[in-house]
Parts: C-alpha cells; structure tokens; sequence
C-alpha cells in the first residue's frame, strides 16, 4: 500500500465524519432558526392582540367556566422562550461567522424542541378558541409595515456577511447556488414590499379628518366593573362623547345592563342564589337581580391590572356596586347631553317578555327623560316597529342593502372591515362605528381612515392621543423607502465584493502548513502522517520556479527545492 493511498483513504474518512457531523449541526440549526420566527411570530400576534385581552379571557371563561387571566402565562412563557431562542441563534451565528461548527448541548437541544413544542401547541390552541383573531396580524400591519420593512432591510443586510462568507468560497456546489438564488429573491421581495401596503396614516396632513368619536363600551371597564353606573360615569369623565351597553329584559319586564347570559362571572350570585347561578340573568325578576353585589368580582379578579392603582375610596365604593338598570344609565346620559348605543338581547321565545319586551324598552327610554335623537338602537331587526330612534346594523351590508333596510349606520367589529370598505361606506353618507378599540395604534388607523367613531374599553387611554401616533406624507415616505432599498443593496455588493477578497487572499494557504506551524517540534505519528498529506498536496499542486519548500532534516523533516526532492 503506498503512501498516497493511506493518505487519500485517511483524507476521506475525516471528510466523511466532518459531512456527517455538519449534517445533523445544519439540521439543528435550521430548527433553531425556524423556532426563532416562529416565536418571533408568536410575540408579534400577542404584542398587537393586546387590544383584545378582556375579549381573549372572556372566551377562555366560556369554555372553562372559571374567570382566570390567561395571558399573564402566554406573556411569561413568550417572553422567556423567546429570549432563550434569540440568545442561542445569536451564539450560533458568531460561531458559524468564525468558521466554526454549532455543537449545541444536549441540554440545550432538549430547551429548543421544548421551546418549539410549546409554541406548536399555543398555535393550535388559540386557533380553537380564538382562530379570527390571526386577522389582527392584517390589520396591525397597516400600522407596523413601514416600519417591519425597514427592520427586515437590516436584518437581510447583516445576513449577507454569513450569505456572503459562504457562497464566494473556491468550492462550487448546487446548495450554494441555491442558497445564493433564494437569498438574492428575499432581498428583492423586500426592496419592493412597499408596493404592496395600505397604510392610511400614509397621506397629506391637511387632508386628516377630525379624531373619531369615543364611546364608552361599557362605560370604562378599566377603571370600574363594567355596566355599572360607576363605570358609565368614569367613561364620561375620561372624554368618552358616548355610551354603549348590553341590554337584558328581566322577568318582570325591566331592561338591565349585563354582557354575560348568566350573572356568574360578574355578580355574587353563587352565594346569594347558589342553585340558580347557572340560569339565564334574564330569569330573575328586578328585586333579585339588585340584591346581587356587581363589584367585589372586579376586586377579586382584577381583570385589567388597574386595581392597585384604584384609590381607598374608589375601592370602597366598587365594593357596594349593584346592577345597573337601564333607567339609570339613560338618565346619566341625558344629564351629560351624551348620546348612547344599545345593544338589546331578545328575549327568547318562552320568556314572559317575548311580545312585550320591545315595549318595555321604549317606556324605559321615556322614563328617563332622553331625547331619542341621542339614543342608536341595535339590532335593526324590528325596523318597523323602532321609530324616531336610530338604528345600526352589526352586520357587513353593501350600501345598497343599507339603503334598502333604511338604516344610515353600521357598527362593526374591527376585523370585519377594511379600509376600502370605509371609503365605500363614508362615500356613501353610511356612518361607521369600529369595536373594540383599545390601543393607541389601532385608533390612529382608523383616525387616518376617515372613521366617524370608535368604541373602547379604554376611553382613558384614547384621550391621551391628541394626534395620530405617527402621520408620514407620500413623497416623504418615497424618500424613505427608495433611499433604503439603495443603501441596503450598495453595503450587501460591498460585503459581498470584501468577502471575496478576503477568502480569495486566504485561499493561498495549505490547512497542512497552517497546522504544521502550530504543532509542537517533535515526532510523531500524526506529525508524520500531516507531512506526508503535505508532500503530496503540494506535488499535485506543482511548485513554481522559484517556490522551495523546506522542512528541516533534525526535526525529521524533508527539504524540497526547485531541483527535486532531497531527504
């Protein structure tokens, strides 16, 4: 067996064990990466569903029947996974950036799959119970894409000095081609994202409509329970121009204020009537349903975070809180020349009130002395019956049905209309209504969007939007975008072009000589075996005329020259 023979089957066994091992470390981090956008998705589906909390946790209450805060684990665990990620995918780039292979722990192994279960799991899980709200991804890029756009420029930018480092090397093969091609589509893709937004709050400054109307949904349930009188009043005093609330026709015929078909999660009525807590609230006469405390739920389970922030006094007063009827909410409306929208629930067929209920919520707007001008009534379903009164319809008509019903208003839920559908309905003298809307980002959409009125949760935090969060001119936004796109392709062709000239100039270099420099003087077997490899690499690369290569004769070395080979 000659000695190119040992040579050549050693150099393929490393090669072979060096392919398998960057196999199974290509393997892992590509999980690590596709658990990193994965929890990169994730936490920008809950950083933008903050708008829809209450309504997350009201869901989870119906399916579960106990009234728990089920984001504070979400949040937690997000937080944390995706630090865990962020922080071994950086950890894996500066070892590939250095030429070096991951080596992951197999602790570290074990977190990632963890970490990217879990996160399969929560997907699955909130499609059952909260698969619509994946549309607030749509919506909240009409705010965020400038922006994402910008930070993904970044990102791509910085990748090429890895992209670049590793398909300009002597080597050609199809992955890296391939690795080139798609790294070069990703690029242009976001170059030309912009042609694709619809950004409202993209437009000219003197063209800004005046800021929509707050009504109070539910009052302010953020600072009082909701439905209550309290709640109504703090709406009031925190800016809200109108009231909205949830109307359920009692046994006896009065017109009460509750979101829930049962009085379980917002009353005491466990304790108080603890056969009946899973009865219908409308199966209770008015004495029962005012006995019932409406305040202590809110300081137990403190569902906004807000209660310590609440005074003594206010904390007391929460306490002593009952139901709110209809009457009282009405009259408080009226006292504030604020208009108000109600949202009746029918009762059903055998309830006592089935035939008169209507009449009993029309005696009830006279009672408390309301203009009917300022009250809007929904659904439209007893157009004939409703006059003098305004009525909105919740569901997505086209203008022509609108008209056909004799309606002059919708009110919809935020995902259900887009910002075409405004231009058509607003182009069409249809006033729009837009709920729920709770963050400051989600009101400065619709604001651009020309929208006449929204109704919050949050009237508190609405007000302190004197103007939306950020407004950006056309031409403005064209500097921007194109002067971006320009220095992000000018530095990745400059890395690029660096990245060649670098891995061009080290190229040159023998791995055997490198290594021979750093090897400790004296023989031995894998000595040898490295100055052999070298003989022979440089025999089948051929030496120069002038190049001569000496490795010294006392240190058991061989000695080229341009005449031969001298031992």
């Amino acid at each position: 067996m000659t000695v190119s023979h040992v040579i050549s089957t050693d150099t393929q066994n490393l090669n072979k064990a060096d392919c398998f091992s960057s196999q199974w470390e290509c393997a892992w981090f590509i999980i690590l990466s596709s658990s990193f956008f994965l929890l990169l998705f994730w936490a920008y589906f809950w950083l933008v569903a903050q708008n829809d909390f209450s309504d997350f946790n009201w869901l989870v209450y119906n399916h579960s029947g106990e009234w728990r805060d089920e984001t504070i684990p979400i949040l937690t665990s997000t937080t944390v996974g995706f630090s865990y990620i962020t922080f071994l995918l950086i950890l894996a780039l500066f070892h590939i950036s250095l030429g070096q292979q991951l080596n992951l722990y197999w602790i570290h192994k074990v977190g990632v799959l963890a970490t990217l279960l879990t996160t399969v799991s929560g997907f699955v899980s909130v499609n059952d119970i909260w698969g619509d709200e994946w549309e607030i991804i749509l919506v909240s890029l009409q705010f965020t894409a400038p922006f994402l756009h910008i930070g993904g420029l970044v990102t791509v930018t910085a990748v090429s000095w890895l992209v670049a480092g590793y398909v300009v090397r002597k080597e050609r093969s199809n992955f890296q081609v391939m690795v080139l091609t798609i790294y070069i589509l990703v690029l242009l893709t976001l170059c030309l994202a912009p042609l694709t937004f619809t950004c409202p709050c993209i437009m000219d400054r003197h063209v800004l409509k005046p800021p929509p109307v707050i009504i109070g949904r539910r009052g302010a349930p953020m600072l009082a329970p909701e439905n209550t009188v309290m709640s109504f009043t703090r709406a009031l005093q925190h800016g809200a121009n109108s009231l909205e609330a949830d109307v359920t026709i009692s046994v006896d015929g009065v017109p009460f204020l509750i979101r829930d078909h049962t009085l379980r999660r917002t009353t005491d009525v466990s304790k108080v009537f603890p056969s009946r807590e899973h009865e219908e609230a409308s199966s209770f006469n008015w004495t029962e349903i005012h006995s019932l405390n409406a305040g202590h739920w809110f300081l137990e389970s403190d569902p906004y975070w807000t209660v310590k922030a609440l005074s003594a006094k206010d904390r007391s007063r929460i306490g002593n809180l009952t139901i709110c009827s209809l009457v009282e909410m009405l009259r408080l409306a009226a006292r504030a020349n604020s208009s108000v929208l109600l949202n009746i629930r029918k009762p059903s067929p055998d309830h006592p009130r089935f035939r008169s209920w209507f009449m009993d919520t029309l005696w009830t707007l006279q009672k408390a002395g309301i203009s009917q001008k300022k009250v809007t009534w929904a659904p439209d379903t007893d157009r004939g019956r409703v006059r003098g009164l305004l009525q909105t319809t919740n569901e997505k008509l086209s203008v022509n049905e609108i008209r056909h019903r004799g309606i002059t208003s919708v009110t919809l839920h935020y995902r259900k209309i887009s910002y075409k559908d405004i231009q058509a309905y607003l182009a069409n003298n249809v006033s729009v209504t837009v709920y729920p809307v709770n963050e400051p980002w989600l009101y400065s959409i619709l604001w651009c969007s020309g929208v006449p009125s929204v109704s919050s949760d949050a009237p508190q935090v609405l007000r302190k939007v004197p103007y939306p969060v950020w407004l950006m001119s056309h031409s403005a936004y064209n500097f921007i975008w194109i002067s971006s796109d320009l220095v992000s392709v000018a530095v990745v062709m400059g890395i690029f072009f660096f990245q060649k000239w670098r891995i061009s100039g080290m190229q040159n270099y023998n791995p055997e000589q490198i290594m021979l420099s750093a090897v400790v003087r004296r023989p031995s077997r894998d000595v040898n075996i490295m100055k052999e490899k070298l003989i022979f690499s440089e025999l089948n690369n051929g030496l120069g005329s002038t190049e001569e290569l000496s490795l010294f004769p006392e240190n058991g070395l061989v000695r080229y020259s341009h005449g031969g080979l001298s031992c």
